[in-house]
């Protein structure tokens, strides 16, 4: 089975898709993303879709899915490298990702998250 691999830098994960996405190989992303979070306890979470050149509307649900979990398990996410075609089809299938932040690249995407996350510390959001 395809796995798509889950890094960890610091206190963030980084998601990079650079396989076609199956309804199969997303919902093990689910879970194995949502156990990765826990286990690493991720303060934020990175997803690169750059090498995605379309979606259906399941992986455009899938990724506020995964936006919503995160956000469950006390996570900032940040959606990054979105394709024209890729947004467009997203508009056209009427889905608009609530709560799921985007940046053009991996660089912004990073800055977007330890902002956040700042945020939240000054906030004094997400303290147990």
């Amino acid at each position: 089975m395809e796995r798509i691999p889950i890094l960890k830098m610091g206190e963030y994960l980084l998601v990079t898709i650079q396989v076609d996405m199956h309804d199969r190989v997303a919902m093990t992303l689910q879970d194995d993303l949502t156990a990765r979070i826990v286990s690493a306890h991720a303060k934020g979470v990175l997803i690169d879709i750059s090498a995605l050149e379309i979606v259906d509307s399941f992986i455009g649900r899938m990724l506020g899915d995964l936006a919503a979990m995160s956000r469950v398990l006390a996570a900032e996410t940040v959606v990054v490298g979105m394709r024209p075609a890729v947004a467009i089809t997203l508009v056209e299938l009427g889905l608009s990702l609530t709560g799921v932040r985007t940046a053009l690249n991996v660089e912004r995407g990073m800055e977007l998250l330890r902002r956040r996350i700042a945020e939240q510390g000054r906030d004094g959001a997400g303290s147990d």
